[in-house]
């Protein structure tokens, strides 16, 4: 209990730090790009339009398919760029780590913080789509924050393993881009689960956690209603819980070992 007093002690005394980061990755994000912050909603837009082109003769029972596929992308882009940039967080900050004492996970604290601005940013095509298709706004839509706060404890126990992983492991980089590949093709995100064999379609609605907070985003905004909500929830609480978990044992182990190895 101390320990985890102790710990929220020291965040508050460099939170001025965390939230510097948070800026600064937010700005190199855009740096470069003529678009700047508009490319959030203009990029999940040009996506949803091109996969549902391209899917939505196949699976055209499917209610608002348009809005169904940007919450799937925009739910597992968020996952997928904070693990990929988690990944940099504590090697790519090796010359700052040298110099001066810095608790090491605010790194990768920063970045996931960083990509949820993002997805609020990137809400805004989904608000758009919502008023051009007609989707009815109901009391139901305030409960969208649920499964955003609950992949972001997800990502944050996710970075703080990828982030421990990158500095021993290498090529941690691109195992991760296959398992990003595999895990987008079994989340339901530009099809119905229903459209899964029987085989497989348990083992996804049981145990993938992105399912989970697709799912629920869905069911508050266009009731596609696989699963239950209080079902999601509890299961995607204890799936972030448990990946919050894994991430926070095995960087607390590695971290001092991380300049050795930087």
């Amino acid at each position: 209990m101390q320990r985890t007093i102790n710990r929220i002690k020291t965040f508050f005394k460099y939170r001025e730090l965390f939230f510097q980061l948070v800026s600064r990755d937010i700005k190199n994000k855009y740096r470069k790009s003529v678009l700047g912050y508009f490319w959030s909603i203009l990029n999940p837009l040009l996506t949803m339009l091109v996969m549902a082109i391209i899917f939505s003769q196949i699976f055209d029972r499917v209610q608002f398919f348009p809005i169904y596929i940007i919450i799937g992308h925009l739910i597992f882009q968020f996952m997928a760029g904070s693990g990929s940039a988690s990944m940099n967080s504590i090697t790519g900050n090796a010359s700052l780590l040298r110099k001066i004492y810095i608790p090491k996970y605010i790194f990768t604290l920063a970045i996931v913080t960083s990509e949820l601005v993002t997805l609020f940013f990137s809400l805004g095509a989904f608000l758009i789509l919502c008023i051009v298709l007609k989707v009815p706004f109901t009391p139901q839509f305030f409960l969208i924050i649920i499964p955003i706060m609950l992949v972001y404890i997800f990502n944050i126990g996710l970075g703080l393993f990828l982030a421990q992983a990158a500095v021993f492991f290498k090529d941690i980089v691109h195992i991760w881009g296959v398992i990003v590949t595999a895990w987008m093709y079994f989340s339901a995100i530009f099809y119905p689960v229903s459209r899964l064999p029987d085989w497989i379609r348990p083992i996804i609605m049981k145990y993938n956690p992105m399912y989970f907070y697709i799912t629920l985003f869905r069911n508050f905004t266009i009731g596609t209603e696989y699963m239950n909500n209080l079902d999601l929830v509890i299961r995607g609480t204890i799936a972030a819980g448990i990946m919050l978990l894994i991430g926070l044992v095995s960087f607390t182990y590695s971290k001092n070992k991380f300049l050795l190895h930087i």
